[in-house]
Formats: C-alpha cells, sequence, structure tokens
C-alpha cells in the first residue's frame, strides 16, 4: 500500500468498532500530514466520547459474551501467528508508510522497527502457548489440598500509544493483550496513526479474531484518551506517553481502581568506564540519542565521561556528528529525519536555549539546517552541550529532541549517583571492556533496563519498563503477559470427613463435637 501525496485523493481512514468501519459522530475528520515535507497523506475519523461508548460497549459484550477469552490458549497462539504472518507479508509497505506518517528515516523502519515489531508479534504468539495455569506447592495443613493458580483474563483493556515509535508500540501493547484473552479499545496517536491503522486492517481483512474483540478509535487524546481511561466499563489501561500525561492517567483512573500500566519519560544515562572501546562507545552513545532524533523515551540523553577521556570523548563526538546525515527520511542514505512536528522543534529549541542560558557550551548543533530540503519540514541539527552540570534543567527535563548533554565525572561513584539523581529510571548503558565491573555498574543503576556496550536494548523476552516516575508495571516477555492477567487461587480439598475440617473444631458448638 502506498500513499498518493495528492490533497483531492487522499486515503480516508474510519473508526473500527464491532467489526465494523463507521464515520465518526458528526463525520469529524483531522488530517495527517509528512513531517518532512508538509504534504496531506490522509483524513482520519476524529472520534467523540459517543464514539467511545460504542466501541467500549462492542469489547464489553466481546469479553463477557464473546469467544476469545474462552479460545484456547494454543488457538490463540496459532492465531497470533497468522497476524506476524500478515506483517511479514505486508513489511515493506508498513516501513514505507510508518517513514512517512512520522518521519521516520526509511533505513530504520525497514531495517529495525518492523522487523522488530514481527519478532515481538512472533514472541507473543509463543508466549500465548503457556497454560493459564500455575501449580502451587504441595499442602497438607489443615488437610490435604490440591491448589493452583488460574490466570484469568483481565477484561476490556483501553490501549493507548504515541507517535514516537507507532508500530513495534501497536504490536507490543496487541500483542500480549490478545495472547492471555482480552478485549481491546485501541488509541494510537493522532500525530501519526497510520501504520497502527493498517495493521488493524490487515486483522480485520483476515477475518481472524471474533467481532468486538479489537476496537479501534482515533482522535485528540485530551478527548477521547481521557474518556477512555475513565470509562466505568474498562477494566484495565495500558499506557506509552509522557510522565504528565501518566499523572493524569492515574488520577482519572484512581475512582475506579483501574488496573494501570505505564509507560513514560526517561533521561537514560550512558556511562563511559575510563577503560571503554572509544570506536565502539562513541558510535553507541550517538546512536542511544540521535536514534529517530533523540525522539525515544529511553534515549540515552545523558553520557557521563572519566575526566581524563573528556576532552578526548567530546572531539570525537563532535567529529562523528559532523558526519551524520540529516535528511529525507525516505532516502537510504538518511540518518536523521525531522522532528515529528514543528511545536516539537520550538519545545526543543526552547531547552537548546535555555542550556545556553544555565551555562552550557555548545560543542556542536543547536540551529535549524539550510537549504530548501529543510525549510519544508520541522527539521533541526543534533546538538551537543559540553560542561554541563547534572543539576541543571537540560540534564534533568526530558527534551525530547536531538540534544545531548556530556557531564565529566572524576570517580565512578559520582557517575553512579549522578546517573541516579533524576526522577526518571526508564534505560542507561554502560561502555566498557571489562564486563565484570559494567555489570557491577549496571547493578547499582536505578533503571528498567541496561545495556552493556550497546543502548535501545528491546528484546521481546525481556521485561520493559520504569523505575521511580518512568512508570508502573512492565511490557513485552512473561512479565508484560501477566500484566493482562488477573491471578485466581483455587483449592481443591481432598478432606472427605466433616470432623477433618479446621472449621469444625473451631467453629462448631460443642455439641457436634462427638458427630
Amino acid at each position: 500500500m502506498t500513499l498518493e501525496p495528492v490533497e483531492s485523493d487522499v486515503p480516508y481512514h474510519r473508526l473500527y468498532i464491532n467489526g465494523e468501519w463507521c464515520d465518526a459522530e458528526g463525520e469529524r475528520t483531522f488530517e495527517v500530514t509528512e513531517p518532512a515535507s508538509g504534504t496531506l497523506i490522509a483524513r482520519v475519523a476524529s472520534a467523540s466520547t459517543a464514539d467511545v461508548d460504542r466501541a467500549v460497549a462492542a469489547a464489553r459484550d466481546a469479553f463477557d459474551n464473546g469467544p476469545w477469552p474462552h479460545t484456547p490458549h494454543y488457538e490463540r497462539a496459532r492465531i497470533i501467528h497468522k497476524i506476524a504472518d500478515l506483517i511479514e507479508e505486508h513489511a515493506f509497505d508498513i516501513a514505507e508508510l510508518e517513514s512517512r506518517d512520522g518521519g521516520v528515516p526509511i533505513r530504520k523502519t525497514t531495517y529495525n522497527d518492523i522487523p522488530l515489531a514481527l519478532h515481538m508479534m512472533r514472541v507473543f504468539g509463543d508466549l500465548a502457548r503457556r497454560p493459564p495455569y500455575e501449580p502451587m506447592p504441595w499442602n497438607d495443613f489443615p488437610t490435604l489440598s490440591w491448589n493452583f493458580v488460574w490466570r484469568d483474563p483481565f477484561g476490556v483493556c483501553a490501549q493507548i500509544i504515541p507517535w514516537n515509535y507507532a508500530f513495534p508500540m501497536a504490536v507490543w501493547k496487541l500483542g500480549p493483550a490478545l495472547a492471555t484473552g482480552n478485549t481491546i479499545v485501541f488509541k494510537p496517536s493522532s500525530l501519526a496513526p497510520l501504520s497502527a491503522i493498517r495493521l488493524v486492517q490487515l486483522i480485520d481483512e483476515s477475518g481472524l479474531l471474533p467481532r468486538g474483540t479489537l476496537n479501534l478509535v482515533t482522535g485528540p487524546g485530551g478527548e477521547v484518551g481521557e474518556y477512555m481511561v475513565g470509562h466505568p466499563q474498562v477494566d484495565k489501561i495500558a499506557f506509552t506517553g509522557s510522565t504528565e500525561v501518566g499523572r493524569k492517567i492515574m488520577a482519572i483512573a484512581a475512582p475506579h481502581i483501574k488496573k494501570v500500566t505505564l509507560e513514560l519519560g526517561g533521561k537514560s544515562p550512558s556511562i563511559l568506564l575510563p577503560d571503554a572501546d572509544l570506536d565502539k562507545a562513541i558510535d553507541g552513545v550517538l546512536f542511544g540519542m540521535f536514534y529517530h532524533a533523540g525522539q525515544l523515551c529511553e534515549a540515552g540523553t545523558r553520557c557521563f565521561v572519566p575526566a581524563t577521556l573528556y576532552d578526548e570523548v567530546v572531539e570525537r563526538l563532535v567529529a562523528r556528528t559532523r558526519q551524520l546525515r540529516l535528511g529525507d527520511p525516505l532516502e537510504l542514505e538518511t540518518d536523521i529525519g525531522p522532528l515529528i512536528s514543528f511545536k516539537q522543534r520550538e519545545r526543543v529549541e526552547s531547552y537548546i536555549k535555555l542550556g545556553r542560558e544555565e551555562g552550557a557550551r555548545l560543542a556542536i548543533g543547536g540551529g535549524r539546517p539550510v537549504g530548501e530540503l529543510y525549510e519544508r519540514g520541522p527539521y533541526l541539527e543534533p546538538t551537543i552541550f559540553t560542561h554541563v552540570d547534572n543539576r541543571w534543567r537540560i540534564a534533568q527535563e526530558e527534551i525530547f529532541g536531538p540534544v545531548l548533554c556530556v557531564i565529566r565525572y572524576e570517580e565512578l561513584g559520582d557517575a553512579i549517583s549522578m546517573a541516579n539523581d533524576t526522577m526518571y529510571g526508564l534505560a542507561a548503558s554502560v561502555w566498557s571492556r571489562d564486563l565484570q565491573a559494567a555489570i557491577e555498574v549496571a547493578r547499582r543503576i536505578r533503571s528498567g533496563t541496561v545495556g552493556i556496550n550497546e543502548h535501545h536494548v528491546l528484546n521481546p523476552h525481556a521485561p520493559f519498563g520504569g523505575f521511580k516516575e518512568s512508570g508502573i508495571g512492565r511490557e513485552m516477555g512473561v512479565a508484560g503477559l501477566l500484566e493482562y492477567t488477573e491471578p485466581k487461587h483455587i483449592h481443591v480439598d481432598f478432606q472427605q470427613k466433616r470432623s477433618g475440617k479446621i472449621w469444625w473444631d473451631a467453629l462448631l458448638p460443642p455439641e457436634n463435637e462427638h458427630e
């Protein structure tokens, strides 16, 4: 599927509710434009609260009365692998769509994002084969009994994803929810919804899921997303986005004591140890920072460098950054594309201005690139600040753009303390030839994921999530799967005589003593 950039003939995408594509109430729509050029590439239905009510009602009925929650786990596994087959079959088209919709370099979507999403879906298919039964240890007190834990699906799940990693995020939300028998009301970001919509289209065309199991609503987060979160018929919320919005979601969900999993912001450190292989570490730090123009929650935005290596590391970081190509995301040679919007660029530029005011030294970047291509989209030069104090705002607040802070340390303990001195705790990386020393550092860092000689570590077999204000709960792996289940203890008593029951002596009247 290729989107033609012709305003009079752009695709129109409807809501998907109870197995049917339908217009939003009042036929409201919003426009989706290509960040790199401002070209209109789609119109999308903009849901109202009444549309959300219909989607939730469909998911509620599908959960309470439909077959999906009771479908055998091995059958759900088969279906999820079929969905993975669809992703594989349409991988190239999805990669192009993701690049155009989100301004993501095509090399990234083609060789990383879509293959990773495919791998994730296959892993969720494998995890779905886990029976919802967990045995418990032998128990003969007060009498012999058989005990086990049964994992029920949670119910109706409201899932909200951001724009920056749209297709993989759609997969890692939908995969575990479907694998465990839940029904879903799903909302992608209005800034980059098209690849997620395409996934729902493929699932619908396949006929693999029962009616109402998966529902898609599109529209503004402030209206649609918040209403989904507070809806009394929604049992669980899964959200990825900013910490600020995460706090709001917790407050909205609190009156109904809803299950909430949140993957939120980050200010991830990259720590170079004195023995780091600089050839590997320099590229690794830049990859950790400038991948998708720094618009990733786990981006390595703070680089801690020993004083003895500081000048050399800065010089090499700057030299290597000069070699990165900023350009059209649809060209394979492009390393860094535009930011998602002009509003986002203004936000990042305000932090660059703040960094200068705080006293940081601008080593490279900080401005808008010059040229006809760059005038059409929200492009911004990759930026490196040196001589940064870890207490400054540019080192503490999530910028969500291509801005790296290089921070000097004298002792390794100082680097670890500064790395942990933030409200966030999502990811980190440690760079060293001494793997044992690196592991010891990793154990002392308060974050959900730590890569050793690597950054942006996303393994669908491993839990992903944050410490502190970077989130609640985990996604991916067995831990992520279990977030979509309610554990139920079932006790089967083997004692046949009433007199052998513990309540016999404890509760029955004395006259029944010899019965």
